[in-house]
């Protein structure tokens, strides 16, 4: 489930592989989406974002974060709260723009769900309500039976779905 929100005067950037995704990102309400298959994520956001980016959240890692890391303007704020680039990985994570945290003055914070465990009323108050009223858009790509699991988890890491993952038994 996803939605944008953007506060007045905002520019969202979205990133997505592949024609297909990055057109489901724009529909969601992205002013711009970058491509990481057509090419290297960095050029893309600087492409989409030639002054810079004010806020970063990260699911990814890897050359996404390199990219943003690159792009970042004066006391940029980052929310960290996945690395999938790595799960799977066992070698380190390369930043080559890393030391652009100490001259940009960035602030990087981890991000875990389990923070806000105490929200988790307001969440699925707020959460059901939009989706009741349509105000999300999903997009869900489902595998059936329990013969299925191994390639809809690999589907996960290669960008085999669209959306949520699920597999129905």
């Amino acid at each position: 489930v996803v939605q944008i929100a953007k506060a007045k005067g905002m520019t969202v950037i979205g990133a997505a592989g592949g024609a297909d995704k990055c057109a489901w990102v724009k529909e969601l309400g992205a002013d711009h989406v970058v491509d990481y298959k057509a090419g290297p994520v960095a050029r893309g956001l600087m492409q989409a974002a030639p002054d810079g980016i004010d806020v970063y959240f990260d699911n990814v890692g890897g050359d996404h974060l390199d990219a943003a890391l690159l792009a970042a303007r004066l006391h940029a704020r980052f929310a960290i709260c996945g690395m999938i680039d790595i799960y799977n990985d066992a070698k380190p994570q390369e930043l080559r723009y890393l030391a652009k945290v100490i001259g940009a003055r960035i602030n990087i914070r981890g991000f875990i769900v389990s923070d806000f465990f105490a929200q988790m009323g307001d969440f699925y108050r707020d959460m059901g309500g939009w989706l009741k009223e349509g105000k999300l858009k999903r997009h869900e790509t489902v595998h059936e039976g329990i013969a299925a699991m191994p390639e809809a988890f690999r589907g996960l890491f290669t960008g085999g779905n669209m959306g949520k993952m699920l597999v129905r038994l």
